[in-house]
């Protein structure tokens, strides 16, 4: 029988064609992984939340009509495939402009975790071994000051999500690094 995450992951891999947009997806969902089994939480529903909320962001990347992109437009289809209302609530709130407010804990995990694995991500690719497993939470930091380095990255974003999971910033990008180095293998930072 297949769990949730496995069909969040084969949806995944039909929307998504780039490489790295399918390994960020997959590096948030080892932090909802993460987070879920810290919390006593499902940690299925929570890997497939991470897995499909950038699902729509290479066919429908945010445009001036946000209605026609991303997040509304893999949400709808989500919606008429029979995912959860749980499920398209917590990807919807992952996009501040979407009016859906990151309430619950998931959705509250799933906006802390977005931004800061990517970031992560970015940190361990320009380390002399590529690898998750030599990133410090210091090291994190210190590029987080670094205005050009990863400047996509939204660092407000990131500063918001510890604030939502009422968490020190040092102790979330702690949780990400861990959560990260866990599926290392599969997000392509073994080193």
């Amino acid at each position: 029988m297949s769990t949730l995450t496995d069909d969040a992951r084969a949806m995944l891999y039909e929307w998504v064609e780039s490489d790295s947009l399918r390994k960020h997806c997959e590096a948030v969902a080892a932090g909802m992984r993460h987070f879920a089994r810290k919390q006593g939480a499902d940690e299925d529903l929570w890997s497939a939340v991470g897995l499909l909320h950038d699902m729509d962001y290479e066919r429908y990347p945010t445009l001036e009509n946000h209605e026609e992109a991303h997040p509304f437009v893999g949400v709808a289809y989500l919606r008429e495939n029979g995912w959860s209302e749980e499920v398209c609530r917590a990807i919807l709130s992952h996009a501040d402009y979407s009016g859906v407010e990151p309430i619950s804990p998931m959705e509250r995990t799933l906006y802390a975790v977005d931004e800061l694995s990517g970031f992560v991500t970015a940190v361990a690719l320009v380390r002399p071994d590529k690898s998750i497993n030599s990133v410090k939470v210091s090291s994190v930091k210190k590029k987080m000051k670094d205005k050009a380095f990863a400047a996509k990255v939204n660092r407000d974003d990131i500063l918001k999500g510890a604030e939502k999971l009422d968490m020190p910033l040092e102790e979330l990008i702690q949780e990400v690094i861990s959560a990260m180095q866990a599926d290392a293998e599969r997000l392509g930072l073994q080193g």
